[in-house]
C-alpha cells in the first residue's frame, strides 16, 4: 500500500458562486491542521480558488491575478498547471465571477481523488472514502438553490462528510466568502471568514460558529424587530440580574433597564443589532435567554 505523506492536504472542498448576489466562496474540510490557511482563496468580483492535495499556495494569488485580468476559470487553471512541474500531485477548483468553473486532479493524487462541476460550483477531493463524497457535495449544493451561498456551501460540505469524507478522518474546516462591501460594517469584502483549526467534529463546529457569526456580523431584519412587552422585559430583567447588569431588586426603572440592555449589547459586541428604546431584535433576545 502506498504511504500517504503526512503533510499532504488530503481534503474535500466546494467552490461556489451566487449568481444573484455575486458572492464567491469556498467551504473545505480536511485531516490537516488549519486547512483554512492553505486551501481557500477568493476576491470579490474576481473569483474563488481551492488549492489542495500537495497544495501549491501560489495558485491562490497567481490565479486571482489572472482572473482579475479577464481570464476564465478554465484558462487560469490551464495556465497554472502548465508551468507546474509537480502538477501530477495538485488538485484545484476554480469559479470565476461570471460563473465559469474548472477543476483539476493530477494523476499522482492519492485515491480516491477527483472532482465534479455544475452550475456555479466545482467540488473536489482527494484521499476520500469514495467518489460519493464529491457527488454528495454537488447534489447538496444544487438542492439548496435559492438559499444564501454560505448555507449552500455548508450544507454541501456536511453532505460530503456524511457520504464518507476524508478517509483519514476529520481535523479542520473553513468557510470563506467574499462580496463587495460585504464585510463587517460594509468596510471590506470579507463577508464570512471562519476557521476551525483543530476539532474532533470540525464541520459541526464550523456550523455553530457560523450561526454566531450571523448574529454578530449581520444586521437585524425588519421582521425580527419586536416590541419589548411585559413578558420580554421580565425575562430580560431576570437575565440581566443573573449576569450582573442589574442589581437584585423588584423596582427596576426604565432608565435602569435600558441602561442594562445597552451595556449588555455594547459589551457583547452586538451593536449591529441595537434598536431604538422599546424594541429589541428577536434573534438577540433568544440568544440572551440561552446565555
Amino acid at each position: 500500500m502506498t504511504k500517504v505523506p503526512k503533510d499532504l492536504v488530503a481534503t474535500f472542498s466546494i467552490v461556489g458562486r451566487d449568481a444573484k448576489t455575486g458572492e464567491l466562496g469556498i467551504a473545505v474540510q480536511s485531516k490537516f491542521l488549519g486547512v483554512g490557511a492553505v486551501v481557500p482563496w477568493a476576491e470579490a468580483g474576481v473569483g474563488a480558488i481551492a488549492t489542495q492535495s500537495m497544495a501549491n499556495t501560489a495558485y491562490g494569488p497567481e490565479g486571482l491575478q489572472l482572473l482579475r485580468g479577464g481570464k476564465s476559470a478554465q484558462e487560469v487553471l490551464d495556465m497554472l498547471i502548465e508551468k507546474d512541474p509537480d502538477r501530477a500531485m495538485r488538485q484545484v477548483g476554480i469559479v470565476d465571477a461570471n460563473g465559469g468553473v474548472a477543476t483539476y486532479t493530477g494523476d499522482g493524487c492519492y485515491d480516491w481523488a477527483g472532482g465534479k462541476t455544475g452550475d456555479n460550483y466545482t467540488a473536489q477531493g482527494n484521499i476520500l472514502v469514495s467518489e460519493e463524497t464529491v457527488q454528495a457535495m454537488g447534489q447538496g449544493f444544487e438542492e439548496k438553490e435559492g438559499e444564501p451561498l454560505a448555507e449552500r456551501l455548508l450544507h454541501a460540505l456536511k453532505q460530503g462528510q456524511e457520504a464518507g469524507g476524508d478517509s483519514r478522518g476529520m481535523q479542520s474546516a473553513a468557510l470563506f466568502i467574499v462580496r463587495k462591501k460585504g464585510g463587517y460594517g460594509g468596510y471590506n469584502d470579507r463577508m464570512v471568514d471562519l476557521r476551525v483549526d483543530e476539532h474532533a467534529s470540525p464541520i459541526t463546529e464550523l456550523e455553530r460558529i457560523y450561526r454566531l457569526h450571523q448574529l454578530y456580523f449581520t444586521r437585524t431584519k425588519q421582521e425580527d424587530i419586536v416590541e419589548i412587552d411585559d413578558e420580554i422585559r421580565e425575562q430580560l430583567e431576570k437575565k440581566f440580574k443573573a449576569l450582573g447588569y442589574l442589581h437584585d431588586a423588584t423596582d427596576i426603572t426604565d432608565s435602569q433597564f435600558y441602561k442594562a440592555l445597552g451595556s449588555y449589547i455594547h459589551s457583547e459586541n452586538f451593536e449591529e443589532r441595537e434598536q431604538e428604546q422599546g424594541k429589541i431584535d428577536w434573534q438577540l433576545y433568544q440568544y440572551i435567554l440561552m446565555t
